[in-house]
Order: C-alpha cells, then sequence, then structure tokens
C-alpha cells in the first residue's frame, strides 16, 4: 500500500505542459489541430521553438534549434550596425579593393573619351587632363589633344594626386593593379587600413615630387610611385622585424623592378625612386616591432609628414619651372 501511495504521489508531481502563448491560436474546443498564424487556412502540427506560434512549413525557417518563424528570425537578426561591423571584419583588404577600383573608373573614363589608349603609351585626352608635367606639352604623334598645353601650375595642383591614377594602355594598369593587390594582401592587414591608405598616398604624393624633380619636362601618370612605395614600405618592414626582405620575395620583387626601371626608357625614375623613399621612411615607424613601437600617433603623423613635405617639393619644383 505504501508503494501505491507513492506511485500516486509521483504521478500528480509532474508538471503540466506550458499553456500556449497568449493571443496564438490553438487548438478549437473540439480539438482540431491548430492553424498557422500567417495563414489561418493551413492546419499545422507544429511551432516556432523560440515563441511558440504555430507556424507551416512555409514560415519555418530552420535554426541551430528547431526552426523558427519570420518575426523571431527577423528579432534574432543583428543590427545594421553589427551587421556592418561583421562585413568589414571579413574584408582584410578593404581599402586595396577601393584603390584598385578608383584606378579602374578613371582607366575607363579615358577609354571613354579615346578607345586608342587601351594599347597606346601616347598622351590622349584622358591623359592630358589629369596627368602631371611642369613643360609644355605640343601637339604631335603623341598627343592628340588641342594646341600647346601646360600640365601643371597654379589652379591645376589637383594633378600632384590625380596623376597617381592614370595609366597608359591596358599593360600598364594590368601590371600595377596587380602589384597593389599583391602587396595590400601583405600590408593592409598588418598595419591596418587607415595606416596601409596614408602610406599609399604619402608615396604617391612623393612620386609625384621624385618626377618633378628629376623628369620636369616628362609627362607622368599611374599609380608606380605608390605601389613602389608599397614595396618599399614592406622591404624596411621586414628588415625592422629581424626577417630577411629576399628570403620573401620581396627583395627580388623591388631590385627587379628599379632595374626595369633604369633599363627601360620611357618610365619615371623619379616617381619610382619617390615612391620607394617615402614608403621606406614611414615603414620605419609605421611598421616597428612591438619591443621597439612608437607612440600610436606617429604611425600617423609620420606618413602624413611625408605626404605633406612631398607636395611642398613639387609646388616648388613645378614654380621654378614656370
Amino acid at each position: 500500500m505504501v508503494g501505491c501511495r507513492s506511485g500516486i504521489n509521483t504521478l500528480n508531481t509532474v508538471p503540466l505542459p506550458p499553456p500556449p502563448p497568449s493571443g496564438s491560436p490553438s487548438s478549437g474546443p473540439s480539438g482540431a489541430t491548430a492553424t498557422c498564424y500567417r495563414h489561418r487556412d493551413r492546419p499545422t502540427g507544429r511551432r516556432c521553438t523560440r515563441c511558440g506560434r504555430p507556424s507551416c512549413g512555409e514560415c519555418l525557417t530552420q535554426a541551430a534549434v528547431g526552426s523558427n518563424c519570420p518575426e523571431c528570425v527577423k528579432a534574432a537578426q543583428p543590427d545594421v550596425r553589427t551587421r556592418t561591423r561583421f562585413w568589414s571584419a571579413r574584408q582584410p583588404i578593404l581599402v586595396t579593393k577601393a584603390l584598385m577600383g578608383i584606378n579602374l573608373l578613371v582607366f575607363l573614363w579615358v577609354t571613354v573619351l579615346d578607345p586608342s589608349s587601351l594599347a597606346s603609351r601616347g598622351i590622349t585626352r584622358g591623359h592630358a587632363y589629369l596627368g602631371l608635367s611642369a613643360g609644355t606639352i605640343k601637339p604631335g604623334v603623341l598627343f592628340r589633344f588641342g594646341d600647346t598645353v601646360y600640365l601643371a601650375g597654379p589652379g591645376e595642383w589637383y594633378r600632384i594626386l590625380s596623376s597617381g591614377f592614370v595609366h597608359f594602355g591596358v599593360i600598364h594598369i594590368a601590371f600595377n593593379l596587380y602589384l597593389l593587390y599583391m602587396l595590400g594582401q601583405i600590408l593592409e592587414p598588418a598595419i591596418g587600413r587607415m595606416r596601409f591608405a596614408l602610406v599609399y598616398f604619402s608615396a604617391l604624393l612623393a612620386g609625384s615630387a621624385g618626377a618633378m624633380v628629376l623628369q620636369p619636362d616628362g609627362f607622368h601618370g599611374g599609380a608606380s610611385g605608390a605601389v613602389f612605395g608599397l614595396m618599399g614600405a614592406a622591404f624596411v618592414g621586414y628588415r625592422v622585424r629581424g626577417i630577411n626582405p629576399f628570403a620573401t620575395g620581396i627583395g627580388t620583387l623591388l631590385v627587379l623592378n628599379l632595374f626595369i626601371t633604369f633599363a627601360i626608357p620611357g618610365i619615371s625614375i623619379g616617381g619610382h625612386l619617390g615612391g620607394v623613399v617615402a614608403g621606406a621612411i614611414s615603414a620605419v615607424v609605421v611598421m616597428a616591432p612591438a619591443h621597439k613601437a612608437f607612440p600610436r600617433w606617429m604611425t600617423y603623423a609620420t606618413p602624413v609628414t611625408v605626404g605633406l613635405v612631398s607636395v611642398a617639393v613639387t609646388v616648388l619644383a613645378i614654380n621654378t619651372r614656370l
């Protein structure tokens, strides 16, 4: 008898199932199957495992545990700010890709103005709008736009920057963008987006300065000054961190490109050298190892200072020629 009473008590203590959520449709008084809360004409025996609403198979979405209704799926999603942060974290070379995109857009614009720029190293209409020179370019075989034009001077200082995005032919831009992509994968994740962008633009501006100092009468354009700056930054960055650049391939790449710079005519020697120097100077501070790290503000200030000095040198060189 004691055992029987014990069994009865055990049965009486079994908890009842929880009541359905308030506002949720339930079985009718006759025990009919519940209907989907979104499709009242569809009977269903399934419920959202999060809120308990009866839902049909079309409305339920598979979750980590069970299935969720559309409202619960939406409520579980992070806000826009969080999603943006997650998306950004999955883009290790976002600045590199953005720079590549800008170069491609400018190249497309130059091509639309004059399709012959696809295969020619000559100066076309688009080049004339954006390129950099302290000399006077006269119309001729390589120049097919207007009359005599001063390509740099008061009111056209934007060319110091814009010249770094204009290219002469498919091979020119393909080579520069390939190197930019390769170097961006090395440097951007290592130093961060902002510092990578500052090093890039400081090298671009230093390339313009070098071009105007060494070859002021030439016509200059292309991302090679900035790309050489990234090569110089990677080279010095490896050195200051105790790694032999020639063991990584960066040293060989830099030496080979410097050799090409001097060996092939028509290349902006000053632009390449200026970029390398700017990238190397910036890397000494920006890429210093942790045990020799500079104050954080200096890692931003150094490339900015290099860029500003480069602009001053460019302006002085152009004013001297005009």
